[in-house]
Formats: structure tokens, sequence, C-alpha cells
């Protein structure tokens, strides 16, 4: 048989498809196997280059040069190395299987020597066999190392959006330029007024662009971002949340409220319905579904959508409800002195609190020099040998985790502080001007209140029910109380117990 006019391909890769990485790999490749080429007396009919990793198989630019040698085009390939060829067993096995089958007669490496006889093919298995375990392993390296990461709680890779990468700490840090923007558009979202396309309209209004610096951010991009705990301050890393160190964006509650709005796939107010002022606001008593509004004769009207079955309740002109929740407001309303009196109690309670709270932390504070103190003599001891190694692990164990729990209480001290009489401020002053607000107030503001003051809105019968947050339904039945509005009420020990229930 003829042998046949031997003809090469050349084969170039690197590993990824990034233009900042492995700059000079391919032009080094194509230079020296050029060089080579030619010293060598190699004709090459064509030359194959591919910025792929070989780790799995798949790769295109190499399926074409094998099945082009399949056809008889070339019978020989030029390569730097055989790990530049294959680093698993599919693509090195193809290699050797067109080998056996005299498809492959020649295979040229400046650096590997091979032969087509059976020691040379032994040894180009062996050389597949090492690239795949050098990439096995550089996996493993790899995985170890940022799982090492993921327990110091440290982001593991490139930063995401609205970060920035800190090169010599190796962790990431807030992108001042960024930050805003993404604060901005979970708080929009959080609303519940905008929709993911109305935030990515804003971001790209705003010019935020993607890692390219060239493209506005998809809806996609908007969604996924929406979604990532990174930015309240958790690493989720394939699937696996785990607590971080890096300084968060948004707080936990306003990710949880977009996180609501999301499964929920709750729509926003579009433009072009018609402003009705209790939308969505009640459910039918009787059916359990949403109540609408809709417009007959000049007049609004609430009724019930009837989606899940036929239903009696009648219909509710939206002026009988506007009369209805001003009532409401009207019954959880405190005379200002009353009000004045209930935050001046409450002020003293913050400030005794407070100062209970400091000695509380300062007793802290000493127990904790306390236990370094210890620690430091408990390394003393081990030492001296006085005592043994499992003795000083055990007890080492047990000092170390009495400090962090100490640790964690002083934090707690310090995040809340005082913060726990805010929401009680709060609904004082709101109960002093909420009679105001169901007199004069529109009706928009007077359903803000009310959704502050209870929860669980149903309309049956033409008349409004719902569930009264504490301490609403306290103040509520003050209004029952002999003597409520007057001068001497808030003498009384009639309304104390409503302070004192939740001091």
């Amino acid at each position: 048989m003829q042998k046949p006019t031997m003809r090469y391909f050349l084969y170039a890769r690197k590993s990824t498809d990034e233009a900042d990485k492995q700059v000079l790999s391919i032009e080094a490749q194509l230079a020296e196997l050029r060089e080579y080429a030619k010293k060598e007396n190699l004709p090459i009919v064509r030359e194959f280059i591919e910025c792929k990793t070989a780790k799995e198989p798949g790769r295109e630019v190499f399926n074409e040069m094998v099945s082009q040698m399949e056809q008889g085009a070339a019978y020989g390939i030029v390569a730097w190395h055989p790990d530049r060829l294959a680093r698993n067993s599919v693509d090195g096995g193809r290699i050797i299987y067109l080998v056996d089958t005299a498809k492959i007669l020649e295979l040229k490496f400046p650096t590997f020597w091979f032969d087509p006889t059976p020691q040379g093919k032994f040894m180009l298995s062996i050389a597949f066999g090492q690239s795949k375990y050098y990439v096995d392993n550089l996996s493993e390296n790899v995985k170890r190392g940022l799982r090492q990461k993921l327990r110091n709680g440290i982001w593991p890779s490139r930063a995401p959006m609205g970060y920035l990468n800190d090169t010599v700490n190796h962790t990431i840090y807030i992108d001042k330029e960024r930050e805003p923007l993404i604060r901005k558009a979970f708080e929009l979202f959080g609303s519940g007024t905008y929709s993911i396309r109305e935030i990515r309209e804003f971001l790209k209004s705003a010019g935020l662009v993607g890692r390219n610096q060239k493209k506005a951010l998809s809806i996609g991009n908007c969604h996924h971002m929406l979604r990532n705990p990174i930015y309240y301050g958790v690493i989720r890393y394939y699937g696996e949340l785990h607590e971080a160190k890096h300084e968060a964006i948004i707080p936990k509650a306003l990710f949880d409220k977009c996180q609501e709005l999301l499964k929920n796939k709750s729509k926003p107010k579009k433009r072009g319905f018609k402003p009705y002022v209790y939308r969505g606001t009640f459910r039918c008593e009787s059916c359990g579904c949403f109540i609408t509004t809709e417009t007959q004769k000049g007049h609004n009207y609430l009724r019930c959508t009837k989606r899940k079955s036929p239903c009696a309740e009648r219909f509710t002109r939206e002026e009988e409800v506007d009369r209805q929740v001003r009532e409401l407001l009207k019954g959880v309303s405190l005379p200002p002195a009353l009000a004045a009196n209930a935050l001046d109690n409450i002020k003293a309670d913050e400030s005794k609190a407070a100062q209970a709270g400091e000695e509380a932390a300062q007793n802290l504070r000493d127990k904790l020099v306390i236990l370094t103190d210890q620690l430091g003599q408990l390394l003393d001891l081990v030492l001296q040998g006085s005592i043994t190694q499992p003795e000083y692990v055990s007890k080492k164990a047990q000092l170390v985790n009495e400090k962090k729990e100490i640790e964690s209480k002083l934090a707690a001290f310090a995040r809340e502080g005082s913060k726990r009489f805010e929401p009680l401020k709060r609904f004082y002053e709101l109960c002093a001007v909420v009679g105001e607000s169901a007199v004069a107030g529109s009706s928009s503001e007077n359903l803000q209140i009310m959704r502050k003051i209870g929860s669980n809105f149903l309309l049956g019968g033409q008349k409004i029910k719902l569930k009264f947050n504490f301490p609403s339904g306290e103040v509520q039945k003050l209004h029952a109380l002999p003597g409520f509005g007057s001068a001497d009420f808030g003498d009384t020990a009639n309304w104390r117990p409503l302070r004192d229930s939740n001091p």
C-alpha cells in the first residue's frame, strides 16, 4: 500500500476565551509551531485555533479537526504538547483510536516524542493520563481553596455588581459609584409599584452597565440582582448560604420584601388604570376572593371578584367604605395630652433601660477580659507541662465558646440599643394625629394609616372587618372606659396596662 502524501493540521489551544487572560499563549504557540514545522519540513494545510478548556469533551474546533482527519484531509497533527489536544479521557481515546485505524499517521510535538508503535501509543496514553490527572488535581485544589474562603466569610470569585475586588486582602468592598443605584433599585422594587422592566429602565437611564462596560443590564440581570443575597451580607454559593464579612448594601428586611414580591409575582400599579383607592385592599369575608372596584353611574362600588365560586355578597359604595375607615381610625385615636403622657412614660422607661443595658454590657466586657486572661494562662500551663494536650484542647474550646457567646451578646447590645422602644413611640405619635386625619385626611392617607394599625382586611355584609395589631386593639378598648378623653383620664390607671404590657 502506497503511503499517502503527508499533510498536517496545526492545532493551538488556550484554556479560556477571555481576552485578558493567557494573552500570549496562542501567539507563542503559533510562533513556535510554525518555526518547528518549517524546520522539520512539515506541510501545514490548515491551522486550528481554539480558546476553550479541554477538561471536558465538546470542543467545536477540535471536533471539526478530528472530523476532517477522519475524511482524509490530513494525516498528521502538529501541537505544542499532548495536553493541548486532550485533558479528558474521551478526546484522548479518540486520538489514540485514530492512530490505531491509521487515520492519524504522525503526531508532532516540539516537547514530546511520539511514534505510531505500541510503545509510542502507550507513552501517548500516559501523557493524556497525566494531563487529565493535572487538571483533576488542580480542580480539587481550587475547590479546597474556595471552600476555605467561604468558611472565612470571603467572596471566593469575581466581585458581583456593586462590589469591587480587593486584590491585597483578597476580599470585596463596596463600589461607591454603583452602590447607591443598586440600593435604590431594591427600594423601588420593594415599594411594590415598580416592575422588573421599570427597574431595568431606571438603571439604564442612570448609566449602570454590565461587566463589559458596553451593554445595559437585561431583565434577567435585574432579576438575578434582586434575588442575590450578597447585597444583605450573605454568600450564596452553589445553593448553599454562608455568613459573609463584607459590608451589606441593603438591610435583610428589604431583601425579604423583594423576595416576597418576586415569589408572588406581584404586579405593580400600571399606568392607565383608574386609580381606585381600595383596589387590592380587602378580601371577601364569604369566599376569600379579592374585592375589586368598578364604576357604575358615576359612583365607585366595591364588589367580590367571585373568582372561586358564585358569591352572594352585595356591592358596597366607596363612600360607605371611606366612612367606615374614618370611624376605625377615630377608634384608635388618643387625645394629644394622653398621647404625650404615654410618650413621657415610654421615654422614662427607655432611659432606665439604657442605663441597665450599659451596666449589663460593661459586665460582659469585664467577663471578656477575664476569659482572654484565662486563655493566656491556659497556654502557659500547657507550655509548662502542667496539663496534658487533650485537657488543654477541651478547656480551650470551652473558653473560646464562652468568649464567642459574650461577643455575640455585646454585638446585640450595640445593634439594638433602645430601638425596641421606637415602634411603640411611633405608634403613640400616630395615635395623637390619627383623629385629625380621620376627619380631614384623604382616603389614600387614611388607608395607609389603617394598614399600620391592622391586618387581614375583610369586607362582608357591607362592613369592614380587620385584625387590630397590638396595641391598636387595646387603644380601641380605652374608648369604652368611663371618662375617656377627659383631662384627668391620663392620671388614672385605666390606660396604664396598655403601656406596661409591652415595656
